[in-house]
């Protein structure tokens, strides 16, 4: 059951903080090496404040020594009410250097913060000190990280580590979605206008579309988290890619289907062009936005694709 930190003793405080400088310094060790490979100096940056947070512990462990003898009770976060629990945002891989980054940053003021209330909830003047001494501990934390980062973090390796972010995103973001994008955009044309110029009814058309982006959605989301668990291609979480990518299927094919929603056949299917139009103006941007495809070439290349099966969709459903 866990405590009431007013409730541990000058000895069980101690301790609870040789505890905390151990699973921080663990963290940014998990840190370091989930970094190492894709931002070296900012794991070189974690890998010094995981030996600053070890020199911390040892001398911790050698005040309890001195003043309680050699056993150390194992005293947890969990055990005590309130303290400050840590996202496991380690377990990660491949890890985010901006979401690290800040994450280390929440962990050092909320350290602070929980050391800075506990003075408060004491009055024993020997515990108001050992606290005190703690919260300098971890604002020391924080102007080594800071002074580590400017020392190790110069502009082109800045540079060069945001290209390296800006590649991750590419790969485990804007691919699965502009796939799905595609998709949902391009596939569900024909079904929708071909329902569409066959009934000349707007809400068997928006019933149509629906059901095609629903269906589309659901089918590319599960084949993107099935094609590979991204630990080879480094392309992040399967699931956050199958979601991405069948989220912006779906998008993709309810952006025209929602039209049809207006009574008026003649309006709608206006509306509904206007909208395909501006789909596919958007898909040749963030092509060439992130792809690094000349704009007028991927503008063809799915304008051509688009208008092919748009006109198969007409062609079935007026014959």
């Amino acid at each position: 059951m866990a405590r009431n930190f007013k409730d541990l003793s000058e000895r069980e405080i101690l301790a609870l903080a040789i505890t905390l400088e151990e699973e921080d310094g663990r963290i940014y060790s998990d840190f370091a090496d989930g970094l190492r490979e894709t931002f070296p100096a900012t794991a070189k940056m974690f890998d010094g404040m995981q030996a600053e947070e070890s020199a911390h512990r040892r001398s911790l462990i050698e005040i309890f020594r001195q003043r309680f003898g050699e056993h150390i009770p194992l005293i947890r976060r969990q055990d005590v009410k309130g303290f400050v629990e840590r996202r496991p945002v380690w377990l990660t891989r491949p890890l985010g250097v901006n979401v690290v980054r800040k994450q280390a940053e929440i962990m050092e003021l909320e350290t602070i913060r929980f050391y800075e209330r506990a003075i408060k909830r004491t009055s024993d003047a020997s515990v108001r000190k050992l606290l005190g001494d703690l919260v300098e501990v971890e604002r020391r934390h924080t102007r080594l990280a800071e002074s580590l980062e400017e020392t190790l973090l110069t502009p082109e390796v800045r540079a060069q580590e945001e290209a390296a972010h800006r590649r991750l995103f590419v790969l485990q973001i804007v691919q699965p979605g502009l796939a799905g994008l595609m998709d949902g955009s391009v596939s569900t044309l024909a079904p929708l206008f071909a329902a569409a110029f066959a009934t000349r009814n707007s809400w068997d058309a928006f019933l149509v579309g629906l059901a095609a982006s629903v269906g589309a959605g659901i089918s590319m989301g599960f084949a993107e988290a099935l094609s590979d668990d991204g630990s080879l291609t480094g392309r992040g979480h399967p699931w956050v890619r199958g979601l991405v990518c069948g989220l912006m299927t779906t998008a993709g094919g309810i952006g025209h289907t929602m039209p049809f929603l207006i009574s008026n056949f003649h309006l709608a299917m206006m509306v509904a062009v206007g909208i395909v139009a501006i789909e596919l103006a958007t898909i040749s941007y963030i092509r060439h936005r992130y792809m690094d495809t000349p704009f007028l070439s991927a503008a063809f290349q799915v304008v051509v694709g688009g208008v092919l099966v748009f006109l198969s969709g007409i062609l079935i459903g007026s014959s």
